[in-house]
């Protein structure tokens, strides 16, 4: 079983003293980008390639690229704290809205101005270790945000990736929130999801319990921000 060789895997990167700066928001949360051990078929510790119902839908729908080493993505107890340098305005943000986001819409900046810097083709979380703090989504969002972006770029003349859609995405988001149903999705180790990449999603705080709720998360990227904008 995948999880049965993952698992372990996910915890030992969670005590490397390398991933060490990984901890966030006073030690709440492992962000722990690329830090599990897979190899581009998903398999890590021995485990057979990566598969089942959500691999066939992402391959089915998004199609199915070399993976990346997956993202290990651990809260803990008390999250969220605020993230070391993070305004009361963006604490609040992340306590309220959990943060919610389009994955690859990128920050820049001072203040920070909103850039499509990596376009994600799918997003696949696998449960590693069930808890608190589920991830959460606004369903349907992905139709609200699709669009947003498609007026945003679709005239633009340059580099698609360098257009700030920071106004664009702001609507939107604000729409997401009055329109759109907010569903939490905890995952029982071995559980999956799959999420279209322009869906607006966050993490629940910390609700009760021990331990740590930890999912692999992997994000495959696009070529580029044009052949994003095609998969809404």
């Amino acid at each position: 079983m995948w999880v049965s060789h993952a698992h372990p895997a996910a915890l030992h990167a969670m005590h490397d003293p390398a991933n060490a700066s990984w901890y966030v928001c006073e030690e709440t949360w492992f962000v722990g980008l690329d830090a599990l051990s897979n190899d581009v078929r998903g398999a890590v510790g021995g485990s057979e390639a990566l598969s089942g119902a959500a691999v066939k839908a992402a391959r089915d729908r998004f199609g199915w690229p070399d993976l990346h080493p997956a993202q290990v993505s651990g809260v803990f107890p008390g999250y969220p704290r605020p993230r070391e340098g993070e305004t009361d305005a963006a604490f609040g943000y992340r306590r309220v809205r959990f943060a919610a986001h389009v994955d690859g819409v990128l920050g820049v900046g001072t203040p920070k101005r909103r850039f499509v810097k990596e376009p994600h083709l799918f997003i696949l979380g696998i449960g590693l270790q069930a808890g608190s703090a589920p991830l959460t989504v606004w369903e349907g969002s992905h139709a609200v945000m699709s669009g947003a972006f498609q007026e945003a770029l679709s005239n633009s003349i340059g580099p698609l990736a360098e257009v700030d859609v920071t106004e664009a995405y702001v609507a939107a988001r604000k729409i997401c929130f009055e329109t759109c149903p907010r569903r939490k999705v905890p995952l029982e180790p071995g559980e999956a999801v799959l999420l279209h990449p322009m869906l607006l999603h966050g993490v629940a705080p910390w609700a009760g319990g021990h331990g740590a709720r930890i999912v692999a998360y992997f994000r495959p990227t696009t070529p580029d921000v044009a052949t994003w904008l095609q998969l809404a």
